[in-house]
């Protein structure tokens, strides 16, 4: 019997790679998604597969599943700047409700569940760079609060069922990532100065530039998750890419690759937005055998080259400014 595994979010960018991935393992892949900023031609290529199925389902309403489950991903909440600003409630809902619904689905059938947090747990730091033992510099009432809170929340009531019922639980807290997929216009700020710079446009850095991220590319995260389901780590553990880069110095990579002679130019910092981002994956080297193995360069140009083959609609479908994350 094959194992099966359902996958929330699966429509989303990361969702449809684990899909790719498990499928890729053999496993019977259960995909669902209620679609608010998932898009179905992620997972399209899945549908005649024997060992796919989609459910077009809100996970912050009761879950059925017929039949065994061994493993649930729990990737579903809306995961970019523009996104859960514009629904709030949505985001706090799928980080506590739906949570709430996945961890009672594993432990009805007795699955293992792995969550995906984020490193925006720990806020604006003040620890550089981030060990999953710091506990964060969060502003629960700040506009970043809703997703902060609701991953910080998922984080607590996962361990609760863990040590409460004894569920196998995982907990992945995921810094920056970026590849094939994503869309190009919500608001991070890898595809927006792609998108800027296919355009024409201005590339916006917001503040002075100084404020940093670290970005790993969606195979190397991919594994990660893979590698920590598998374990017996219930505890946090962060996976992505410690390569830190200044975003004004981001900019300049993006401009250099795309071979675009706009120019950078600067507006005021949003409120609460990190000036450091930066992962110690020292946990996941040790427990997982994992470190990241795709350099920027080499990811970066994977993903121009799919967001340069897009249609005029989904490069010009409501440009907006990025909110760094």
């Amino acid at each position: 019997m094959k194992k099966r595994i359902l996958i929330t979010g699966a429509a989303g960018f990361l969702g449809s790679h684990l899909c790719d991935r498990f499928i890729k393992e053999g496993f019977q892949v259960i995909a669902m998604d209620n679609l608010i900023t998932g898009d179905l031609k992620n997972i399209e290529h899945l549908f005649p597969l024997e060992n796919f199925e989609f459910h077009h389902h809100d996970v912050s309403k009761f879950i059925h599943v017929s039949g065994t489950l061994d493993y649930i991903l729990h990737f579903a909440s809306p995961a970019s700047p523009i996104d859960y600003l514009k629904i709030p409630i949505q985001t706090l809902k799928v980080g506590s409700l739906g949570t709430h619904n996945c961890l009672g689905l594993a432990k009805d059938k007795k699955a293992t569940i792995l969550v995906a947090s984020t490193s925006e747990v720990y806020g604006d730091p003040l620890v550089h760079p981030q060990t999953e033992d710091y506990w964060g510099n969060v502003n629960p009432v700040g506009p970043r609060g809703v997703y902060d809170e609701a991953k910080r929340f998922q984080e607590a009531i996962t361990m609760a069922y863990h040590t409460f019922h004894q569920v196998e639980t995982r907990i992945i807290r995921i810094f920056n990532t970026y590849g094939p997929r994503m869309r190009l216009n919500d608001g991070r700020a890898l595809p927006a100065f792609i998108g800027q710079a296919l355009r024409g446009e201005d590339l916006t850095v917001f503040g002075d530039g100084s404020q940093t991220r670290s970005f790993c590319y969606v195979n190397d995260l991919v594994e990660g998750i893979y590698r920590l389901l598998m374990s017996d780590y219930a505890s946090p553990v962060n996976i992505g890419n410690p390569d830190e880069i200044t975003l004004k110095e981001f900019a300049e990579e993006v401009l250099k690759l795309t071979k675009s002679d706009v120019k950078i130019i600067y507006k005021p910092l949003p409120v609460d937005d990190p000036k450091q981002r930066r992962p110690d994956i020292t946990r996941a080297k040790e427990i997982l055998g994992w470190q990241p193995t795709v350099s920027r360069a080499e990811g970066l140009k994977i993903t121009y080259d799919y967001f340069k083959n897009l249609s005029n609609d989904e490069l010009y479908k409501n440009p907006k400014e990025f909110i760094s994350k």
